[in-house]
């Protein structure tokens, strides 16, 4: 994370001690957001806003950076995350005071999330291999990850397919047998792979985290891919794009209120995260996060 000027910190601390005197008068929970308020009564019951960590330079060397930048996305309102789990790797081995620090945020830990160069995956199953899934998997649970999050290279073949089919199933598996929930994430689209995946893999065991960006760029029809799918949706990422580049949320051309629209009409519930990432691999923070809060404030507030 970038280093805070002084008046940047005296801004947070503000912040957290305001909020920790209402907390101690029983006015907020300890652990409520700054913008509690001005969601009350706008957001649909069950919608949760998240953040996806990668516009944050963290330094996986020094978790005080992982939990400075919880502060940021907590003090702007978000009510959970979703991290790499290069960020969080080095803290596998002593969990406990990580985890501890974590929840004092009052954060909720979304998912850990395994991303890789194409090349990177495992070259039958395209996605991280198990000696790679298996330790992070264990290691989310003992953090207090909800998910398991993996991405993975397309298939190119009927057989490729099939095998990556067995080897979501078998992620599934082997996350649930230690606690946690495993979600695909749709890093490309190809419509014949995801609807696939969608349909054919144990939907005990294999969840979907539904990148509704990359799926619009992929020139989907978003809202009605949703219709036909939201069973097995457990969390969506948004983001946008302006002439084929990534834009921050709300300011491109990704149909952010007929999406949100969607997700209301249907009744679905869970969490809706934001990714900021950009083509150039800039990291800029809470100066894109927070108006692509404002902009899901607003969409799901119509």
């Amino acid at each position: 994370m970038t280093p805070q000027t002084t008046a940047e910190k005296k801004t947070r601390r503000e912040v957290m001690l305001a909020m920790g005197t209402l907390a101690g008068a029983g006015i907020i929970s300890p652990f409520a957001s700054s913008r509690v308020f001005a969601q009350s009564g706008h957001i649909p019951a069950g919608i949760r806003f998240g953040v996806q960590l990668n516009a944050f330079p963290i330094n996986p060397r020094h978790f005080e950076s992982f939990l400075d930048t919880l502060q940021v996305v907590k003090q702007i309102g978000y009510q959970g995350f979703e991290s790499s789990f290069r960020n969080v790797s080095a803290q596998f081995a002593n969990p406990a005071p990580a985890r501890r620090s974590i929840e004092q945020t009052g954060l909720t830990f979304f998912g850990i999330h395994i991303f890789f160069p194409d090349s990177m995956y495992d070259k039958s199953t395209h996605i991280a291999a198990p000696s790679v899934y298996e330790p992070v998997a264990r290691g989310g649970v003992a953090l207090g990850a909800q998910h398991l999050i993996l991405s993975g290279a397309p298939a190119t073949t009927p057989d490729q397919l099939k095998a990556k089919i067995e080897g979501l199933n078998t992620a599934g598996r082997f996350a649930q047998s230690v606690g946690i929930t495993l979600a695909f994430h749709n890093e490309h689209w190809v419509p014949e792979e995801i609807e696939a995946l969608y349909t054919q893999t144990d939907p005990s065991l294999v969840h979907f985290l539904f990148d509704a960006g990359h799926a619009y760029h992929g020139g989907s029809n978003v809202p009605a891919f949703i219709r036909a799918h939201a069973h097995r949706i457990i969390g969506f990422h948004l983001r946008d794009f302006r002439n084929g580049r990534l834009v921050t949320l709300g300011t491109g051309t990704f149909p952010l209120a007929e999406v949100a629209a969607t997700i209301k009409q249907i009744g679905w519930k869970g969490w809706v995260e934001n990714e900021e990432e950009r083509d150039d691999h800039s990291q800029n923070g809470a100066a894109v996060i927070r108006p692509a809060f404002k902009a899901l404030e607003e969409a799901f507030s119509q």
